[in-house]
This record gives structure tokens, sequence and C-alpha cells, in this order.
């Protein structure tokens, strides 16, 4: 599986590199840089600064060096940001102990996944570009298909399962994210920009039109202090939920064909 392959076995060269297919490049002067050097200094442009931050020319004064000598490793950012994922993400977890159920199994995964995130929030403003590609996103794909090995889920279930959590993992990691930037950025403690928002929301919504609303800010909900990770532990559980209706319907469609 190379780039010179075919359209049915394509890889851009830095999942080449990424696999393990491509280290250098094959002609012109002796290389003085390393993929991992660049992918690396990128990585920790992006933990500095942020997503906007990477660019080639960016990264290559970082190195110290010039950007064409990047492109003789990674043809463009969006390489680039392919191997930085790649190199963020890590291996999976290992599996879980044997007999550990799929619902423990795919909430390890989860939250491993969620850890990932966190360590690297800047991968959050990473573009969607397709399915998994690179060792370890592969890797990662493997583990929650495991999870899910011994129940009675189709293949094409199986993969929406992996993909319901996935974003889920993201879209509760972007919000927390956003929501903590914004906080930072009004300059205000997190219980102070709170109850800022409450009195704003309860200045501009009539009682009267939105009295749920009203009743759920005087409640003083939003104020208690909680485990952090509620919304997190809390989502998971109602996905998992879902997912056990759906092993049991299969368990009881099976029961009636016997």
């Amino acid at each position: 599986m190379n780039g010179s392959d075919g359209a049915d076995s394509w890889l851009p060269a830095s999942a080449e590199a990424a696999w393990g297919m491509r280290e250098r490049p094959s002609r012109g002067r002796k290389p003085v840089l390393r993929i991992d050097r660049i992918v690396t200094t990128a990585v920790d442009l992006a933990a500095r600064e942020g997503l906007d931050s990477v660019s080639m020319v960016r990264v290559a004064k970082e190195l110290g060096t010039s950007t064409m000598s990047l492109y003789r490793y990674v043809a463009a950012r969006d390489e680039l940001y392919l191997l930085m994922q790649e190199a963020a993400v890590g291996p999976p977890p290992p599996p879980p102990p044997p007999g550990t159920g799929w619902r423990d199994a795919l909430l390890t995964w989860a939250t491993a996944q969620r850890a990932t995130v966190h360590r690297h929030p800047w991968m959050l403003r990473l573009p969607i570009t397709g399915p998994p590609l690179t060792p370890n996103s592969v890797a990662w794909w493997e583990r929650g298909l495991d999870a899910l090995a011994d129940t009675p889920l189709d293949d094409g279930e199986q993969i929406s399962v992996i993909m319901l959590i996935g974003g889920f993992v993201r879209h509760e990691a972007s919000v927390a994210a956003d929501l903590g930037a914004a906080v930072a950025a009004s300059g205000l403690d997190p219980e102070e920009a709170m109850r800022r928002y409450v009195r704003t929301v309860e200045r501009v919504a009539d009682p009267a039109h939105h009295p749920r609303v009203a009743r759920f800010l005087r409640s003083g909900v939003l104020f208690e202090t909680g485990d952090p990770d509620h919304e997190f532990t809390f989502g998971m559980a109602r996905i998992l939920d879902g997912v056990e209706a759906l092993v049991d319907a299969h368990a009881r469609t099976s029961l009636g064909d016997t």
C-alpha cells in the first residue's frame, strides 16, 4: 500500500511516512531534518499558540531552516496536520482485562480519547477530512471495535456506535474548551462569569414567555459545585443505554428465531 499503487490504495506522502513507508526524500542533498522533528516542532507550537499559529513558514522559522526544505518532507499544511494528529493521539490504551463487558470497554475507550483531546485541545480545531488513515488512528478504531466484538451488532451497527461515541467525545470536549476560553477571555472567575450570564438572561427573557428558563435560573443549579466530568459521564451513560437497548433487541430477535 503506497502512493504509487493507484487510486484504490493511495496514501499521501505524509501518511506513508506515518506508516514507515517513507522516511526522507529520495533525491537531492542529504537531508538535515527528520519528519519527527518537524512534527514535534509543529505540535509544540500548537500547544503554545494554538493551531492557527502553525504554518509551513512558521514551523520552518522555529526549526531555523527554509520553508522550501520542509516541502521536501511534507507537501502541504494539511499533511502536516495529519502527522501532528498522529503524534498527539498516540497509541490507544491496552485492551481491557479478559471478561470486561462491552459497556465498560467502550467507556474506557471513550474516556481515554477524551483525555487525549484535553491534553491537546488544538486537535479540536483540526478539520475532519476522512476516516482513520494513520497507524495510531486506525489502532484506536480497532480498539473501539474490539469492545463490540462479542455483541450481536452487525458490522454497520458497530461502526455507527464508534462514530456516535467519537462524535460525542469531540463535541463535549469542544464545548468545554470553548466555554473555558470564553471565561478566560472575560477576565472573570468562572462563578462570576456564570452569575453575569444568569443576570443577563433574567434581564432579557420575560418569565411570562420563558417560565421554564426562569425557574431553571432561579433554582441555582448552575452554581452547584459538582463533578467536573458530569456532562461527559451523563452523556456516555445515556449513549451506552441506547446501545444496550439495541443489543437487547438483537438478543430478543435471536431468541425468537430459535
